[in-house]
């Protein structure tokens, strides 16, 4: 079965290669997940500089962000008595104004508060058990987690990057974070010399430029496991990023049922509904995840108006009783070659 192929409607002339461009391949592990990079550079330009820009940026992602990591500064802040003000690293402040901005837009589908939930139904650093163990959670419990949330209780001042603590606030960025470490280990590619590469973190994707071939760097848009009959989908990923939200990439299940890891902030459930996996296309691969994550609580329905109405190139798998269902956006279908 042959692919259908994505061509982005602007997509810039890739630069001319170098002669005498070298590959480097390069992979680790960060953020409870692996990174991967491949890249083009100029014969002057060592694996070990690339290597060191890369890790540099992931653990800057770590340092600041991370609820896993007890010294991180998000975690600081997560324990800040209330009504305290922080200065938060550049970084830092960059995605919670990016999460913050879309929480508003999405009529908090999209919410950073949500650290409470997350660590209620299991899915975070105080939560996390194995499907054997789960527990629903009891109705007060869960009660008290969802007042401990609300986007709208975050002081942020955009002109001093700071923010405030209005205290019980716990902080979440992991459905921003990843994407946002994609666009860094980008930049810190760029300022080592590289002039091409895909790099990949957790399954999101940015590519710029060509392989040493001349050809795109293809990438397959991520399915389902379950869907093998649909017609897959490859995209030029030059000057793009890929991001995917899916309920099959880490859930529990207890007595049949399955609880997915994206927590629904405003009923304070796990998300319910037929919707497979959403894939976003972005330049922005920060933008991209923090979308993917927002449409896939929205669902199907609202998620796809809100995605056309913003001119976003969507991806939405359902995957009902009657089996795996695709639905384009207008932004989506125009790519398709």
């Amino acid at each position: 079965m042959s692919n259908r192929v994505l061509i982005p409607l602007d997509l810039d002339e890739p630069p001319v290669l170098p002669p005498g461009v070298v590959e480097h391949r390069l992979s680790g592990a960060t953020m409870g997940t692996s990174w991967s990079v491949q890249a083009l550079a100029p014969k002057g330009v060592a694996r070990e500089s690339i290597a060191a820009a890369v890790q540099a940026q992931l653990d800057r992602v770590i340092r600041e962000m991370s609820t896993w990591e007890e010294d991180s500064s998000l975690s600081r802040f997560n324990r800040a008595p209330a009504g305290s003000w922080h200065s938060l690293p550049d970084a830092f402040h960059t995605v919670l104004d990016a999460a913050l901005t879309m929480a508003v837009d999405s009529g908090g589908a999209f919410d950073p508060t949500v650290g409470p939930l997350v660590n209620l139904w299991g899915f975070g650093p105080e939560g996390e058990r194995a499907s054997s163990l789960y527990e629903v959670p009891a109705e007060d419990a869960l009660q008290a987690a969802r007042a401990r949330c609300g986007w709208q209780r975050i002081g942020l001042d955009r002109s001093t990057r700071s923010a405030q603590q209005p205290g019980g606030i716990y902080l979440d960025f992991s459905g921003i974070a990843k994407g946002y470490a994609v666009d860094l280990v980008a930049q810190a590619l760029r300022g080592a010399g590289c002039v091409s590469w895909l790099a990949e973190v957790g399954g999101e994707l940015s590519g710029f430029g060509v392989k040493a071939d001349g050809q795109p760097w293809w990438v397959a848009l991520e399915r389902p496991p379950q869907d093998t009959a649909a017609q897959g989908l490859l995209v030029a990923l030059h000057g793009l990023a890929i991001a995917t939200s899916g309920d099959y990439r880490r859930y529990v299940e207890r007595d049949g049922r399955r609880y997915a890891h994206t927590i629904d902030p405003r009923s304070g459930h796990p998300v319910r509904h037929d919707l497979a996996s959403v894939t976003v296309l972005h330049p922005q691969c920060m933008v991209a995840d923090v979308l993917a994550t927002a449409l896939t609580v929205l669902g199907m329905e609202e998620g796809m108006t809100f995605a056309s109405e913003r001119n976003i190139a969507a991806l939405f798998i359902g995957g009902g009783a009657s089996g795996f269902s695709e639905s384009m956006t207008p932004a989506f279908a125009a790519m398709l070659d």
